[in-house]
């Protein structure tokens, strides 16, 4: 199951719909995302403290136990490489005006098609817009959205 930091982020932090992300992933067989999560979601953990969800002792205790889970195995990260960057780009060159992306969600996008995901996990609207264009089917708890076409 590809997932992209916000998800994997809702494991760690209470969001409206982190219980249902939680059960999500309890069933999985495997997690796998890009290693840009690795920033992403420690970004998400600080957006958190900032706006005062959680203490700055919180923010680190979730950061020390997301990356105690990486280094255990429970995510799958594949590399941001030079040339996964080249391909993302390669598909961001052919896209259609109406595909409107961030380049996080590009990279997201790319490392599933790379790593022969059918699916990718988001509640990023755009990002779930965008994954028929790269021939994937956005998914969301909330929602089972944009079939490849």
């Amino acid at each position: 199951m590809y997932l992209d930091s916000a998800y994997i982020a809702k494991y760690y932090v209470n969001e409206s719909d982190s219980a249902g992300v939680r059960r999500l992933i309890g069933q999985a067989d495997s997690l796998e995302s890009s290693t840009w999560a690795l920033a992403e979601v420690h970004c998400v953990f600080h957006r958190h403290m900032r706006e005062g969800s959680i203490t700055p002792a919180q923010c680190r205790r979730l950061a020390e136990t997301f990356i105690a889970h990486v280094r255990s195995g429970i995510w799958c990260f594949t590399a941001v490489s030079e040339s996964l960057l080249m391909r993302t780009a390669a598909r961001m060159s052919l896209a259609p005006a109406e595909v409107f992306l961030r380049t996080g969600d590009a990279v997201h996008l790319t490392t599933a098609c790379e790593i022969g995901a059918t699916e990718v996990w988001t509640n990023d609207r755009h990002m779930l817009a965008a994954a028929p264009f790269f021939g994937l089917v956005g998914r969301s708890i909330t929602q089972t959205t944009h079939p490849t076409g």
